[in-house]
């Protein structure tokens, strides 16, 4: 499977679970919001200072594993992820990719949009964009 196959997957399904390598191999997931954005798997960590990040930072490999509301069908993107923050992208190009990005992993608007680019700004979020290396699933 290749990831345009899994694309409209991930556009309808948002649940997920991402796994990230911390330092010592061990790996660690966590549940997220995710979904497909410009080509690749996508999810947001609100704060950035979290452990995923950290392990994201050092080691890029990431696994997102997308599921349906009853866990029956399933898709996973494994590759290197790439982080976008305010640190290191332009201030507003940052708050347009976190607003698309949020629409992208979501199945509503946010209803106040100058409230959520201050959370964000304030919570350091970071986007998180992972190039599919390895695509596959059940029931896609």
């Amino acid at each position: 499977m290749d990831f345009e196959q899994a694309r409209p997957f991930m556009e309808n399904n948002h649940w997920g679970v991402i796994t990230t390598f911390q330092a010592d191999g061990a790996a660690q997931s966590s549940i997220v919001v995710c979904g497909a954005y410009k080509g690749h798997a996508a999810f947001c960590i609100v704060r950035g200072s979290s452990k995923k990040t950290r392990n994201l930072r050092r080691d890029p490999r990431c696994t997102v594993l997308t599921v349906t509301k009853d866990w029956r069908r399933w898709v996973t993107v494994e590759g290197e992820a790439k982080l976008y923050d305010y640190h290191n992208t332009d201030a507003e190009e940052m708050r347009v990719m976190l607003r698309e990005v949020f629409n992208a992993c979501g199945d509503h608007e946010h209803p106040d949009w100058e409230e959520y680019d201050q959370a964000m700004r304030q919570q350091d979020a970071v986007v998180v964009l992972v190039t599919p290396q390895r695509v596959y699933g059940q029931g896609v």
